[in-house]
């Protein structure tokens, strides 16, 4: 049976990575893999992190199961970092931890479908890749909403709220909370208040991916159309990521919260998502949820990694302005500016399939064929060098 497979082409995401790190020049950039950077271009392991895990190894005294909403006290932490101290949803909001914002957008997908079986779930149009792939697996219609105008570079308000005026009641709108990813453009507070209206109007359950949650403006104001729908909407599903403002990519930690009218309700959810997460992946993996638990809960942790989070923000802000000023410069005009206006780590430059093929070839600096850039590749020791590649193939 299985001579019949043949070989699948690498990612192409993650196939870039190795194609760079295979690339012998000294110049070569690597603008395509979707993990924070730092200025030496490594990912570091944050420092109130590593002091969590040391304590946590130290006292850790047995290997059984995790309990099935995860370890204790994560799905309260993060249930109040994603609504902040006194929300008023929070009493009817339950989270359940995940293996990865990924783990959790396939329960919340396969809870929906339980919910109801023709349930449609409306993408951004462009959206993360992983999406559609994820979703679709669990069995759920998808349909694409327009969102990003490649001529402003800014969210394309008017067309978002006309496609989803034909959305029909019951269906499931999937919005990135913050730093949208591939594009860099979010939706500001008044388009997050007239699409609360919007989605009541017409009976739109809102679904919210916020997997960059402190690396746009800040942990509270990232999280802004998360409370605001948690505040105003009867019903809300989140998808949340603890890999990028905890640097955890690789322990695959995340939650899905669902916030219904009421806790008892949101009780009987979270027992499905239990119920689906049993059948695919079991129970939860401890070790990532136990170090971010233990970073939230601790005074002294918290406030370190807060500094810390603070500073992977504003060194991609700087990079942003950095290149959007080195452009400037380069082209003598501003049709670059969109970058630093931007937030998150993810901007399209807006290049053609072939003008990132040139790059490549030329000049060794690594993008997905969409020209979408990872803008947290960039350094202080190559940004003038990126310009000038990319004033080059324009």
């Amino acid at each position: 049976m299985l001579q019949d497979l043949q070989q699948l082409p690498p990612d192409p995401i993650l196939g870039l990575s190795a194609a760079c790190a295979a690339d012998p020049n000294p110049q070569k950039v690597d603008l395509g893999a979707g993990v924070y950077k730092d200025e030496q271009g490594r990912t570091p392991i944050m420092s109130a992190i590593k002091k969590a895990e040391q304590a946590w190894i130290q006292e850790e005294d047995t290997k059984a199961y995790t309990p099935q909403m995860g370890v204790a006290g994560f799905a309260d932490a993060i249930t109040k970092l994603l609504l902040g101290d006194g929300h008023p949803a929070l009493a009817r909001a339950r989270t359940l931890q995940c293996p990865g914002g990924s783990g959790a957008l396939q329960v919340a997908a396969r809870v929906l479908k339980r919910a109801r079986d023709d349930v449609t779930i409306w993408l951004s149009d462009p959206s993360w890749p992983n999406h559609r792939p994820l979703l679709s697996s669990a069995g759920v219609a998808l349909q694409d909403y327009p969102y990003y105008d490649p001529r402003t570079h800014a969210v394309d308000f008017g067309a978002l709220t006309a496609a989803l005026n034909r959305a029909d009641p019951g269906n499931v709108v999937l919005i990135h909370g913050c730093c949208h990813n591939p594009c860099g453009a979010d939706l500001d507070e008044d388009q997050w208040r007239a699409l609360a209206v919007q989605l009541n109007d017409r009976q739109l359950t809102p679904f919210i991916d916020i997997a960059y949650q402190g690396l746009g403006e800040g942990l509270d104001e990232d999280a802004f159309g998360v409370r605001y729908l948690a505040e105003h909407c009867p019903e809300l599903v989140v998808a949340s990521s603890a890999s990028k403002n905890f640097g955890l990519y690789r322990e695959r930690v995340g939650g899905v919260t669902f916030v219904t009218a009421s806790g008892e309700q949101s009780e009987r959810v979270r027992s499905h998502g239990a119920s689906v997460a049993r059948g695919l992946y079991s129970l939860p993996p401890a070790h990532g949820g136990a170090l971010v638990t233990r970073v939230l809960q601790s005074v002294e942790l918290n406030r370190e990694w807060r500094q810390e989070l603070e500073g992977v923000r504003e060194r991609i802000n700087a990079m942003r302005a950095a290149l959007a000023e080195a452009m400037r410069e380069r082209l003598n005009d501003g049709r670059f500016d969109f970058v630093a206006r931007q937030r998150g780590m993810f901007s399209f430059l807006g290049l053609s399939a072939a003008q990132v093929e040139t790059l490549r070839q030329d000049h060794s600096i690594y993008m997905v064929a969409s020209s979408r850039i990872n803008v947290a590749g960039l350094t202080a020791a190559n940004v003038a060098y990126v310009a000038d590649a990319v004033a080059a193939v324009l």
